[in-house]
């Protein structure tokens, strides 16, 4: 019996002391992000660990602030930033960083000679565009990094000209978002096909029924389907944006910086007015 109870402290003690060997902590970090060649800030860089809903997007100034724990320390942390070069390594190598400056390098854009064949359009709306209030979805927490979309069924080349985001309801005192868009690969990778960032900024009293964004003078070009999305890269203060939804179809979201995207099964009132080929 005696020699029964002294097994199960040895195992007791031998699980405290596992316990305080792979015991995680959480720590909080800040940084900056600078161009290399400028040492000017870079703002609104999105910075996360790769797939694990852990990020953050740094301010005007370039700085963020990140808690990462131990449990990811072999994970990637990845930054990354729209006509800037994409910067990766491990959350360890990151703590490691005696100064935790980022240096970014802007992206060399090689021009290539493409043939350009003719083609016929047609004038088509692509996504959503209930205008009802039965049921809404948006943004209501300050998440840096979140991101709300809806993917375009277009299979084939379309040149975008408008986006339009029918509105719920608006308590923010202003809003002030980045607009994405997206292709992805059969692998679900999402690239984002801007040239520059593009950003959305409205005063309360602005933000009606509809927001419309005209795009005609980019020239985006999209060949399939696409992604467009809004995300939220400034602490907006309390309050809250909510879209009109449609019951059918399906919102792609991304909780932070480099996380995972996901669906919900409604569609937020998200539209494309576009030239798309016969």
């Amino acid at each position: 019996m005696k020699k029964g109870i002294w097994i199960s402290k040895g195992i007791l003690i031998l699980a405290l002391i596992i316990g305080i060997h792979t015991k995680s902590y959480t720590q909080k970090y800040e940084g900056s992000i600078i161009n290399k060649i400028s040492k000017k800030p870079v703002e609104y860089v999105n910075i996360g660990v790769v797939g694990k809903n852990i990020g953050t997007v740094c301010n005007s100034k370039g700085i963020f602030e990140i808690t990462l724990n131990s449990d990811f320390d072999n994970e990637i942390l990845a930054f990354s930033c729209i006509g800037y070069q994409s910067i990766t390594m491990k959350v360890k190598d990151f703590k490691a960083l005696s100064s935790k400056i980022i240096y970014f390098t802007e992206k060399t854009v090689n021009l290539k000679q493409v043939e350009i064949k003719p083609k016929q359009f047609k004038q088509k709306t692509l996504g959503y565009t209930t205008q009802t209030k039965m049921a809404v979805a948006g943004f209501k927490e300050n998440k840096l990094g979140y991101e709300l979309g809806i993917m375009m069924d277009c299979k084939k080349s379309a040149i975008i000209e408008k986006v339009n985001f029918n509105i719920a309801d608006c308590t923010y005192d202003s809003i002030f978002f980045r607009l994405n868009i997206y292709e992805v690969d059969k692998n679900d990778n999402y690239s984002n096909i801007l040239k520059h960032p593009i950003y959305i900024s409205f005063s309360k009293a602005q933000v009606k029924n509809k927001i419309t964004v005209d795009l005609t003078k980019e020239n985006i070009i999209t060949n399939g389907d696409f992604l467009v999305s809004l995300e939220q890269v400034k602490d907006l203060g309390p309050g809250s944006l909510n879209f009109c939804c449609s019951l059918i179809g399906k919102t792609h979201y991304i909780e932070t910086s480099q996380g995972k995207w996901d669906t919900v099964p409604v569609g937020i009132s998200i539209s494309v007015e576009a030239k798309v080929e016969k």
